[in-house]
């Protein structure tokens, strides 16, 4: 990463801070890369993907802007007392592919997920710059310990499917996918495959 990137997007060596401002911080990462995510972030799932692709379609405006922004493919459980979410942990990204690549070409740059991705998902990660962060499965209760809080800001209708915006502290994510389309379940196979 370069010195000129401002100080306010990488906290310290291997955390990033979102929204992110500059293109460049991205293009720094590459396939296998662990990486803290600090700041806000957005569920959602597979009916909050179909709207936001109508959305796109009728050129209505998001619930909020893609710039620099981070998409969590998450369904979280209800609050506990005291708490601001429940577990909250990945679901499988794959199931965003029909409605990913749209909405990467209308600026969404930062997904979260587990699981493979289409080829069609992973040109248009390429094509925009953006990047696919993979979030451990199984661990949704460690996971909803970097959420310091939460609230629906749209599509309540949808229950635990509604958009909601996280603020989080260190989440703990690999680069799944960088922008140089690098694959990280496709390299990670070749590397421990028994010839």
């Amino acid at each position: 990463m370069t010195e000129t990137i401002t100080p306010n997007e990488i906290i310290i060596p291997g955390e990033i801070k979102i929204p992110v401002k500059d293109d460049r911080i991205l293009s720094g990462l590459k396939a296998g890369d662990m990486v803290y995510i600090t700041g806000i972030i957005y569920t959602a799932r597979d009916a909050a993907h179909k709207r936001l692709a109508e959305m796109a379609g009728k050129g209505e405006k998001y619930p909020f802007d893609f710039t620099g922004a981070a998409v969590f493919y998450a369904g979280p459980s209800p609050e506990k007392p005291g708490k601001p979410i429940g577990s909250v942990g990945p679901t499988t990204a794959g199931r965003m592919d029909l409605y990913a690549p749209l909405l990467i070409s209308k600026g969404l740059k930062i997904m979260i997920g587990k699981g493979l991705r289409s080829p069609d998902v992973t040109e248009a990660i390429k094509k925009y710059n953006g990047i696919y962060f993979a979030a451990t499965g199984g661990i949704a209760a460690l996971m909803a310990r970097c959420v310091k809080s939460s609230r629906v800001i749209a599509f309540e209708d949808l229950g635990t499917e509604a958009i909601r915006e996280l603020k989080v502290e260190k989440l703990p994510v690999y680069v799944a996918i960088d922008c140089r389309g690098n694959n990280l379940y496709e390299t990670g196979r070749h590397e421990y495959e028994i010839l």
